[in-house]
């Protein structure tokens, strides 16, 4: 099989730091190839060369695509020789249709008025190639993320793509969308279409990639055929992080103490829908000392309730009583909520959790200014110093306290959102997703900190959808489905089947 692709020796530095210092990979043409690495490892960088984000003349190397050097200069360039990257954040606007997204920029046009009626020819009959049923008309913003997912696809095939290129294309989706995605993949391929993913879940990898890179500090590490030789899941982690991981978990003894979060028979109806409870009746203890997780398929309420319990976050009409140390406590604002003792890490760390125009020192001391501060003046020597102690701590890889956050790593990105939250000096934090989008080293070191909150005797609620990570980590994991906790199994009997039973069978273990 012939290449249609080779990337020789790149190396793309950003002032005095270097992203990618030695980077080398062959694509052969009809393959779906992965790329795999830590956060900031520089694959997003790699593929934006790649596309002609960073053009040519902003890095060193060679890009030999379809027998010949290119030197893209420009996204369009890139587009017009069949390459098309579709990125983590999505490009789509939410208040236009699916028609007018497609063709955003490259309108069908009669004498210089938009041509309706073929628009919409061809959007549905791209929309028929990825599975869409949707009328062309729809606007993007009423559809899930994984249907928008689907629609950025059928952008890139109405471009006439020869190289589709994904940036963590399933970090935010289910695993019903997950499964949709991968098998257009596979589609796509049977159709000649070459596709390069870049993806943390080492499952999907091993289910739909023929080759795979794996990048670390900048560097080519490992390339790995995956037809010729055996591609396990340990080979790819000991690539990615430089060291064995035996146990993707940290070890941890539990001591378990006394009751510390107490939420009694919980109810919050929709924000905006008149009449519709999303929480219904929750009971939850949790324990000084211990990791609680709740489990539970996309829209069974899960998130719902950590931001109903956070203040004004969400909901109304909540009902329910919530005790912190045995006292009754007022949740109603976020304020309120902070000052009794509760934390909390959002999903969307970019949308919500993060101020990505500012620094590292100014986001850690966000919640907690008192703390940073001397008769209600800011002490910025403090604030510096609470800062740098964090990034020690936390290991957050950053040029220092000043490093702007929206130029950070994912994982960089959580560690500094985690610090934020810890510096609140909770006893009760609530992790919704922590490891969304973070590679297996990162991981890691996201656990242990985890770990090291309960072990100073603080009580985490960890809501996640990778059951393997809620297995590894929690003492005890609560099931959800449909606003309501259908199941709580303690560490020693939990299973993802027994999950799965209880929320397919709404109780039934």
């Amino acid at each position: 099989m012939e290449n249609i692709l080779e990337m020789r020796s790149i190396q793309k530095s950003f002032g005095h730091v270097k992203a990618l210092s030695n980077v080398s990979m062959t694509v052969r043409r009809g393959e779906i190839h992965a790329v795999c690495g830590e956060n900031g490892a520089g694959k997003s960088t790699l593929m934006k060369i790649l596309s002609g984000v960073y053009p040519h003349g902003s890095y060193q190397g060679e890009v030999h695509y379809d027998g010949s050097v290119r030197a893209f200069a420009s996204i369009q360039d890139s587009e017009a020789a069949g390459i098309i990257i579709i990125h983590q954040e999505l490009a789509l606007v939410p208040m236009l249709s699916i028609t007018e997204n497609l063709f955003l920029g490259g309108e069908k046009a009669r004498y210089g008025v938009i041509d309706w009626e073929s628009s919409h020819k061809a959007a549905q009959s791209v929309l028929r190639k990825v599975g869409l049923t949707e009328s062309p008309d729809t606007a993007i913003g009423s559809l899930g993320i994984g249907k928008q997912q689907l629609v950025e696809i059928a952008k890139a095939l109405s471009k006439d793509v020869r190289l589709l290129i994904l940036d963590e294309p399933t970090a935010s989706l289910n695993e019903k969308d997950s499964d949709t995605l991968l098998r257009l993949l596979l589609e796509l391929k049977e159709r000649g279409v070459t596709s390069i993913i870049i993806s943390h879940k080492l499952n999907e990898i091993s289910r739909v990639a023929d080759a795979i890179t794996v990048i670390r500090d900048g560097a080519t590490v490992d390339a790995m055929d995956c037809h010729t030789q055996t591609v396990g899941e340990d080979r790819i982690i000991q690539a990615m992080v430089g060291r064995e991981m035996a146990d993707r978990y940290p070890k941890r003894t539990p001591n378990i103490g006394e009751p510390i979060f107490e939420v009694r028979d919980w109810h919050v109806d929709h924000p905006t829908q008149k009449n519709r409870t999303v929480i219904k009746g929750v009971n939850l203890v949790a324990r000084r000392g211990e990791i609680v997780g709740i489990a539970g398929l996309m829209g069974s309420g899960r998130t719902e309730l950590a931001m109903s319990l956070f203040g004004e976050a969400y909901g109304k009409k909540k009902k329910g009583v919530v005790r912190i140390k045995g006292r009754e406590v007022d949740v109603s604002t976020v304020r309120k909520a902070i000052d009794c003792g509760m934390a909390y890490v959002t999903e969307d760390r970019k949308g919500n959790g993060l101020l990505l125009d500012e620094d590292i020192q100014k986001n850690i001391s966000l919640a907690n200014l008192a703390g940073v501060s001397r008769h209600g003046v800011l002490d910025e020597h403090q604030e510096f110093s609470v800062a740098a102690d964090f990034l020690k701590k936390l290991r957050v890889r950053c040029q220092g306290v000043n490093h702007i956050v929206g130029n950070l790593s994912g994982g960089n990105q959580q560690k500094v959102v985690i610090s934020k939250w810890l510096f609140s000096n909770p006893d009760v934090l609530i992790l919704d997703e922590p490891t969304r989008g973070i590679d297996v080293g990162a991981k890691y070191e996201i656990y242990s900190i985890i770990n090291q909150a309960v072990d100073a005797g603080k009580c985490v609620v960890m809501i996640s959808s990778e059951m393997p990570e809620l297995l590894g980590m929690c003492d005890r994991v609560y099931v959800m489905n449909e606003g309501r906790f259908v199941g709580e199994l303690d560490a020693e009997e939990a299973t993802q089947e027994k999950i799965m039973r209880a929320i397919m069978r709404n109780g039934e273990i």
